[in-house]
Parts: structure tokens; sequence; C-alpha cells
């Protein structure tokens, strides 16, 4: 999916992720029940990269290098079985297993190696989905909506793509720049 030049060019941020489209009804009604008003095109998602390659930085080369980083990598089944804490602030979901989450950052990572997650202040990167953080609500809030989704787990998912996306800072809006397909398992 092209992204014009010009909104291009005013993006300041890159990251690639995996999008959940099954989690995403529930997760987007406990994020607005915590006053959280979404500003963003990006879909409930796994984060594979982020920050990735500056956003001016990205061309055609790029995206044959990510192409050729996630050769290989086929679709995959998961399920979101636990709600889970970093801290009292963030509130995730726990995808299971979390291998092929580990294996597409660690592809992406090889064939840029400049580029670390979350710019190396987490070294083992947990692969996780994030419900709320520290912008969205109080802790007594995250705490009775982490209660009711894990009323709603397991969710199952089938994971067959990466999006790469950029947007204008950290929080969003964030657009979609490119769609890499993983095929199914031979």
């Amino acid at each position: 999916m092209p992204v014009s030049h010009t909104w291009l060019s005013r993006a300041t941020r890159s990251a690639l992720i995996v999008p959940v489209p099954e989690t995403e009804s529930l997760v987007t009604a406990h994020r607005r029940s915590l006053g959280e008003v979404p500003v963003s095109a990006v879909p409930t998602h796994v984060t594979v990269l982020y920050p990735f390659v500056p956003p001016g930085s990205i061309g055609p080369d790029t995206l044959c290098e990510l192409a050729g980083a996630l050769a290989g990598m086929t679709a995959f089944d998961c399920a979101f079985t636990q709600v889970k804490w970093f801290d009292d602030e963030i509130l995730w979901l726990e995808p299971k297993p979390d291998e092929h989450f580990r294996a597409l950052t660690a592809a992406v990572c090889k064939r840029f190696p400049a580029h670390r997650p979350y710019d190396g202040d987490h070294p083992d990167t947990v692969p996780h989905l994030t419900v709320a953080d520290r912008r969205s609500g109080d802790v007594t809030g995250k705490r009775r909506i982490a209660t009711d989704i894990a009323a709603h787990l397991p969710v199952h998912a089938r994971i067959d793509r990466v999006r790469l996306v950029a947007g204008e800072d950290e929080h969003g809006p964030w657009r979609t720049i490119s769609e890499f397909t993983l095929p199914d398992a031979v």
C-alpha cells in the first residue's frame, strides 16, 4: 500500500508490527472505557521492531531488504492466553507460543543490525499486545479492564502479515507504508 511522498516526508518514526484483528473489538472497547481516544490507524498488534528506519530513509531498497528478511517466515497460529503487566502501568496480552514473534524480530534485526528493539532498552524483548500504557487511565481502571479481558481469553489468532508503519511521533497518527504477507507453511 503506497503512501504519498509528502506524507512520508513528515513522518518521524517507523515500526514493524503484526496486526492481530482477532483482538481488535475486545481491546478497543476496553481502551475506550479508559477514556483513550484512538488517534491512529494502527490496529491492535504485536510489535516486531520499534523504532525502525527513519521514515525519510525508507525507499525501495529498504522494502527489498525487508522482504528478504521475512523470506522463509511463514504464517502461524497463536493464542492470547493471559493478561500481564509491566510494572503497574502497562497492561498487555501474552501470545503463546511466542517463538514465532521472536523469530520475526531476530530476522529483521539480523538484516538491519543498527535497529535494535526499543533502542536496546529492553535486551530480552517480550512479545506482547499492549492494551493500556502509561497514557491510558489510572491503575484502578486498568485493573478493572484486566479482570474483564481475562474472562474473554483465550483469543486465537492467525498471524499472516507484517506491516511497516510510520507516524509523526511516538503516539500517532500512524499509517501503513507497506505490508508483507507471510505465506502458509508448505
